[in-house]
């Protein structure tokens, strides 16, 4: 399963990851934790306002219409020595593969952190576990995690 969620993470580009797998009581508990660098254009060309502001009034916040849908918040968020980013965290549906209709329900964290120096490039960290009924946990976990990032 770890060799799996590697493999798949390489392949979208991904420059870091970090994947958790272990079994309490015969229940699988499974978390990704991924660092990809995405670049800051449309595809038309046009540049993206890398400003941590700018990229959360872009991002979509997903409201649940009824228990257990899929939701999203959109906020800023403070990471000591990198400062201001913008973030996502929710329960979403992800795609299985690039092209694929199908989806997994996730526990899902997003940071987006403009790369210094440039305005083209972002750090996406992302974290994600499927074992919904620790949403809340995991967001912890996440943001615990991602406030390490730094750039050095």
């Amino acid at each position: 399963m770890l060799r799996g969620m590697a493999k798949d993470a390489w392949a979208s580009g991904a420059v870091y990851l970090g994947c958790m797998a272990e079994n309490f009581d015969g229940v699988p508990l499974s978390a990704t934790v991924s660092v990809t660098m995405v670049g800051a254009r449309t595809k038309d060309g046009t540049a993206l306002d890398t400003d941590p502001a700018a990229i959360a009034r872009s991002l979509g916040t997903i409201t649940a219409r009824r228990e257990g849908d899929a939701w999203r918040e959109v906020t800023t968020v403070e990471i000591p020595g990198v400062g201001q980013v913008a973030r996502t965290y929710g329960v979403e549906d992800v795609p299985v593969e690039r092209g694929d209709t199908r989806t997994l329900r996730m526990a899902l964290t997003q940071t987006y952190i403009p790369v210094p120096g440039t305005t083209e490039r972002i750090a996406l960290v992302s974290g994600a576990s499927p074992v919904l009924d620790l949403a809340e946990a995991f967001h912890d976990i996440f943001d615990a995690v991602t406030s390490t990032f730094r750039f050095v």
